[in-house]
């Protein structure tokens, strides 16, 4: 992390107003309660880091979608009781993230207190990346830290152009997070394995031709492992069966063919398991990948499969994951990816495998399996996760460089 400003290369904080840019962007149920608070536990240690060092800590951050205008339903001020509860500190809600109320509040500040400003999402300026409203919203700060890992990806007001105003620096999270995929996916210990899955090879070109070219192997898993299957020449695959996309064929024989020049081993399913219908406990069967029925609907891959997979983590040192083996909301169809899961967890315990993982999907399963602490390291991220892997620099993080 040299090559990064981190909290420490801020010096002295005692009495400075530190702008913390978070990422607060929480599920929440119909009455407004928070369903799960793993972002807002995760940027904690930054702000008792802060605190520490005596600075006054005003927490900003994004939710939701509220196209530039007062929302209620987007409204942070349901996510400073939670926020509070996290810290154990008060937190001190202001109704808006630019003006005179923020002044007012930063002046009577407590020791003790936190503010959480307004969402800044409720001004287009903020996804416009506008310089001008930057500066409104940085002006009565003395220091602008990022634990906003998740939004980096975005040129934002609050992501980029605030962070060039003052000085500057990457918060906790965010450091571990950089660390952690720098590790992961530039510079790993190898032999270094990836896991895919997802729906369709559409949505994943960036990431696969990234991959082909860095990691050793390749787990290509998901609806979009049909599309590869057929390449493959597996004519059991089909339309009526599968997620398969014929107008994908000769782009992903160009992922292969990439793959095999760069010498990475692709790894697809060897036994697949088809479905009555897409539906929990639905009736099922599993077929080695040359004998599908022409219909049916297919869920998951099979124990053969999750066999092979295992065998590979086996051999590896490091892995990345991004996206499940198969349909893991529906039971039993989470089996392959809970195996695999908690196989990868095993390797990490006993000191054998580096496992990162992140991607909304991917930390769902990884929860549903039950190894969401066992890994090495989950991304917060989900964007920002997707295009770390994609090879591409993230404007929120190269604004940190020295």
């Amino acid at each position: 992390m040299q090559e990064y400003k981190i909290i420490e290369d801020l010096g002295d904080l005692n009495g400075k107003v530190v702008m913390l840019r978070a990422d607060l962007n929480v599920p929440m149920d119909e009455n407004f309660h928070v369903t799960n608070t793993a972002r807002i536990d995760r940027t904690v240690p930054t702000i008792k880091t802060l605190m520490k060092k005596g600075a006054k800590v005003v927490v900003i951050s994004h939710f939701g979608r509220p196209e530039g205008k007062g929302d209620i339903k987007n409204s942070l001020r349901y996510v400073a009781p939670e926020l509070e509860k996290a810290l154990g500190h008060k937190v001190i809600f202001v109704e808006d993230c630019i003006g005179q109320v923020v002044e007012n509040a930063i002046k009577n500040m407590k020791s003790n207190e936190i503010l959480l400003l307004e969402n800044l999402r409720y001004y287009d300026e903020e996804k416009k990346g506008d310089e001008a409203w930057a500066k409104q919203l940085v002006k009565y700060a003395d220091v602008y830290v990022s634990d906003a890992f998740s939004t980096a990806h975005r040129a934002h007001a609050s992501m980029v152009a605030a962070p060039q105003l003052l000085p500057s620096a990457m918060g906790l999270l965010m450091a571990e997070e950089v660390a952690a995929l720098t590790s992961g996916l530039n510079n790993p210990e190898r032999p270094l394995v990836a896991i895919v899955g997802g729906s369709k090879v559409s949505t994943k070109l960036d990431l696969l031709n990234n991959l082909v070219k860095k990691v050793n192997k390749l787990v290509i898993a998901g609806g979009m492992a049909h599309t590869f299957l057929k390449v493959r020449g597996v004519d059991s695959i089909n339309e009526k069966n599968s997620l398969v996309q014929m107008d994908m064929l000769d782009t992903a024989k160009e992922i292969l063919d990439t793959a095999k020049a760069h010498n990475c081993e692709i790894i697809l399913p060897i036994d697949l398991v088809l479905a009555d219908e897409f539906a929990a406990n639905a009736p099922h069967q599993t077929y080695d990948v040359d004998k599908l029925p022409a219909e049916g609907t297919l869920l998951d891959v099979g124990e053969k499969t999750v066999k092979l997979i295992n065998a590979k983590l086996d051999e590896c040192k490091t892995l990345v994951w991004n996206g499940p083996l198969g349909a893991f909301e529906l039971k039993p169809f989470d089996t392959a990816t809970n195996l695999v899961a908690q196989h990868a967890a095993k390797l990490t315990a006993d000191g054998k495998l580096i496992t990162v993982a992140g991607g909304g999907d991917t930390v769902s399963a990884l929860e549903n399996a039950g190894v969401a602490d066992k890994f090495s390291y989950i991304s917060t991220a989900g964007g920002a996760f997707l295009e770390w892997m994609e090879g591409k620099e993230l404007p929120g993080v190269v604004i940190f460089k020295k």
